[in-house]
């Protein structure tokens, strides 16, 4: 930066003024200091523009009545008719129904408890204890559903499973939770609260990071108790935070996951457990309605776009910041 400004003033010595650089130089000159910065940048362009955005050009077959023979380009042009039929089919209710049920309960409790769990490991002031239970909390988000439902199998198996035989001591029933739909729902939730509630609080984590220990002190000396100090302090330090990933945890309301509920979806528990995400394996991959899944699968993103987008106007709206 001195450079520039010394030949600036031997100019202006000289009686002349220095030319203004060019905008291509301009460029140049930025991208020559950060290239390293945008050699990084890179792998995740790449990743994008192949498995995000080149893959839309398939979308298009959710207007076409799609034969594989025929390619992508040869099959027919039927517009709307594939939306038209899903919005019709009387399966529609049912899999909106459970898809938003899922989606309001994890986000009514999982996403609190993530906050609450980063506020509890923020108070904790012995590091060997908070770095032992921050440990403890990430692991589950490592291991893959597969092995969250064979462990759920196992705890509740019916007449083996330890819970199994400890709840229905407890309340004196015989529940088989597995197959009971009404405990569906439940075991999904707790599920994503035990393996991604721990990982979730490494964002809002970073974020306590950030607040003003001084606030705190000040506060202590006002007589402020420990839960005031969280109310009045750590909240609305992180309230931007948590805005931005409510945000985007509503625009993901309706990936409930497939993989989690496929694994727990059987034949007594199926209309509850159905939701888009499985319903478009069994109709797309299953049973070779390729054009009518994608169909699905773009009406449940367009529904991700629109919920993303209206919740930030919402945050805006009551003056937070909001994502974009």
């Amino acid at each position: 930066m001195a450079a520039p400004v010394i030949d600036t003033l031997a100019g202006e010595r000289a009686g002349k003024t220095a030319p203004a650089p060019r905008k291509g130089g301009r460029f140049s000159v930025h991208f020559a200091h950060y290239k390293w910065l945008y050699l990084l940048l890179l792998p995740g362009v790449v990743y994008f523009a192949v498995f995000r955005y080149a893959p839309m050009y398939g979308v298009s077959i959710a207007f076409k009545d799609y034969v594989p023979f025929l390619g992508v380009n040869g099959s027919p042009w039927v517009g709307f008719r594939n939306f038209e039929d899903f919005f019709a089919n009387p399966d529609f209710p049912r899999l909106l129904g459970n898809t938003l049920i899922l989606a309001f309960l994890n986000l009514g409790v999982a996403f609190p408890l993530t906050i609450i769990l980063a506020l509890l490991l923020n108070e904790v002031r012995l590091s060997i204890l908070k770095r032992t239970v921050q440990t403890l909390v990430y692991i589950p988000h490592f291991l893959s559903w597969t092995i969250v439902a064979s462990l759920s199998f196992l705890l509740f198996a019916l007449d083996i499973g330890p819970l199994f035989q400890f709840m229905n001591n407890a309340m004196g029933t015989n529940i088989d939770f597995l197959s009971d739909p009404a405990w569906f729902r439940p075991l999904i939730v707790l599920q994503e609260i035990w393996k991604n509630t721990g990982w979730g609080t490494i964002i809002f984590l970073a974020a306590l990071a950030t607040v003003d220990q001084d606030q705190y002190e000040a506060a202590i000396i006002d007589g402020a108790g420990r839960f005031r100090r969280v109310w009045h302090i750590t909240l609305p330090a992180i309230r931007s935070t948590i805005i931005v990933m409510l945000i985007l945890a509503i625009g993901q309301m309706l990936n409930t996951g497939f993989e989690q509920i496929y694994l727990m979806t059987n034949a007594l528990n199926r209309e509850v457990a159905d939701v888009f995400d499985t319903y478009v394996y069994f109709v797309g991959i299953t049973q070779g309605a390729y054009s009518y899944s994608t169909a699905v699968g773009l009406f449940k993103s367009l529904v991700g776009i629109v919920l993303i987008f209206g919740t930030n106007w919402l945050a805006k709206r009551f003056n937070q910041s909001g994502l974009f």
